[in-house]
């Protein structure tokens, strides 16, 4: 399979490393052409921000990853690098857009301000399968267990191809792979967080604020990402970008019609 691999870590992460070198390898006897192209540094909670205002620029990397591996650094965001990648630097499009792996969760509304997912999600808008990877721990660094899982979903797919263009958001978590007790497809669970700015002064006395945060309430149903997670268990969910609220079409249309109607 042809596979691209970005990330929102920056292209010397460890966790895309990992994930490429895994798949450099192939699997099942199989061959892989992996193409990685990452923003050039930590590029984190950036959603689907891309560069208009200046130039995106690309730079080679070499002696980081497999020696099979082609390796870009982007001046731009995530969703810049996998857009750049798929328009103008691979030759034809990838069989599958790869994400990550994340250094951290990617769980319930986190996803909005993701950028793993929008990465992953620029390769949807393309028509191309994609899977972000993420590891639910910001402190370890034992990214084996979840590569391992990725060559196993490659596989999977490579066998039981996929042919719709979805985005599988998958966590794994940051246990060994013997005490992980299995895989879960799940919904999208609820976070909310209370943000605190720290309002800070900065040499020249100007004022600056450093947004930090901590989660206040999770709504993790049986079935949501957030409560597998806390179980030991992989989840994989799949997204959509049609952010339409459905359920709400009728409620609406008929509140239009009462408060809008005289409208012309």
């Amino acid at each position: 399979m042809n596979i691209l691999i970005s990330n929102d870590d920056g292209i010397y992460s460890p966790g895309v490393r990992a994930l490429a070198d895994a798949l450099s390898e192939g699997v099942n006897g199989g061959e892989h052409t992996v193409t990685v192209v990452c923003p050039d540094r930590e590029r984190s909670a950036t959603g689907h921000a891309l560069t208009l205002q200046e130039p995106l620029r690309v730079d080679a990397i070499a002696n980081v990853y497999h020696p099979s591996v082609t390796a870009w650094a982007c001046s731009g965001t995530p969703s810049d690098s996998v857009k750049l990648a798929l328009d103008a630097i691979l030759p034809s499009p990838p069989d599958l857009v790869l994400s990550g792996i994340n250094r951290g969760s990617n769980l319930g509304t986190d996803v909005l301000y993701s950028g793993t997912v929008s990465a992953a999600m620029e390769g949807v808008l393309e028509g191309i399968p994609s899977i972000a990877f993420s590891l639910a721990s910001f402190a370890s660094t034992d990214f084996s267990a979840a590569a391992n899982f990725a060559k196993q979903m490659v596989a999977a797919i490579a066998a039981h191809p996929i042919k719709d263009p979805i985005l599988l958001n998958v966590n794994i978590p940051a246990i060994p792979a013997g005490d992980i007790c299995g895989v879960v497809v799940t919904k999208l669970g609820i976070r909310r967080y209370r943000d605190i700015f720290e309002k800070r002064i900065d040499p020249r006395g100007k004022t600056y604020y450093w947004l930090s945060g901590e989660v206040i309430e999770e709504e993790a149903a049986p079935n949501s990402d957030i409560q597998a997670i806390r179980n030991n268990y992989i989840t994989i969910t799949p997204l959509q970008y049609d952010l339409t609220g459905y359920s709400s079409l009728e409620l609406l249309d008929g509140w239009v019609k009462d408060a809008l109607g005289n409208l012309s």
